[in-house]
């Protein structure tokens, strides 16, 4: 790796800065016992978040998105969530000391998620964050939402940043994908909703980051 100036590091939401799984386990479990059906665990699920409700409806409870009933419970799944959100999300470990590190060291730091604002705002309000992001950009904020580079070019355009002084941090494909169209330096967070770590090797992105606690690091070498 060249070396660079990093200006700010940008976070996917769910499954890469926020650990929102034991939340939805809740919301799906409550909705999974309103249909009579037992309830999972949340090693059954988290690999279903990255694609959000409609992921969780359609992979979880096996109702396929053409079927009548798909809508009415993904918006179901939503009510429950909104219920509780945030009561049991958590930073990923030292993820909470690196937004700490960020402030005294004059990076800046935000969020670029295809969560809805609704939501991410809700999730962001319960949250004791160290520090508040510079910028959030959701889906009903840009016209395409990723993969499409729009939402980290809008990012930068919050931060006043060109793309290449800014890296992006996801535990999807899309995310990578995402980051490269924008031309920012990308970092797969391999601890996130994915199969396997290895998963995110395969994403091709400029370092693949396998605990969230050595995140810091791996953006430190590259400075």
């Amino acid at each position: 790796m060249s070396r660079r100036v990093i200006k700010a590091v940008l976070f996917d939401l769910d499954g890469t800065l926020v650990d929102t799984a034991p939340d939805f386990l809740w919301a799906l479990n409550q909705l999974r016992k309103s249909l009579s059906q037992p309830p999972l665990t949340e090693p059954e699920i988290r690999t279903a978040i990255s694609d959000g409700s409609a992921g969780l409806v359609r992979n979880t409870l096996g109702i396929k998105d053409n079927e009548p009933l798909f809508e009415s419970t993904r918006q179901q799944l939503l009510t429950h969530y909104l219920e509780i959100i945030g009561l049991h999300a958590r930073l990923y470990p030292g993820l909470g000391d690196l937004l700490v590190e960020f402030e005294s060291t004059g990076i800046a730091w935000g969020i670029s998620t295809n969560k809805p604002s609704l939501y991410t705002n809700a999730l962001l309000d319960q949250m004791a964050l160290p520090s508040k992001p510079r910028t959030v950009v959701c889906p009903d904020h840009v016209s395409k939402p990723k993969p499409d580079a729009e939402p980290l070019l809008l990012n930068c355009r919050h931060l006043n940043l060109m793309p290449d002084e800014v890296v992006f941090v996801g535990d999807h494909a899309r995310d990578v994908q995402a980051g490269k169209a924008a031309g920012m330096h990308t970092i797969a967070a391999a601890w996130g909703y994915i199969n396997t770590p290895s998963e995110a090797e395969g994403w091709h992105a400029d370092a693949v980051c396998y605990r969230s606690q050595d995140l810091y690091q791996v953006i430190k070498d590259w400075q």
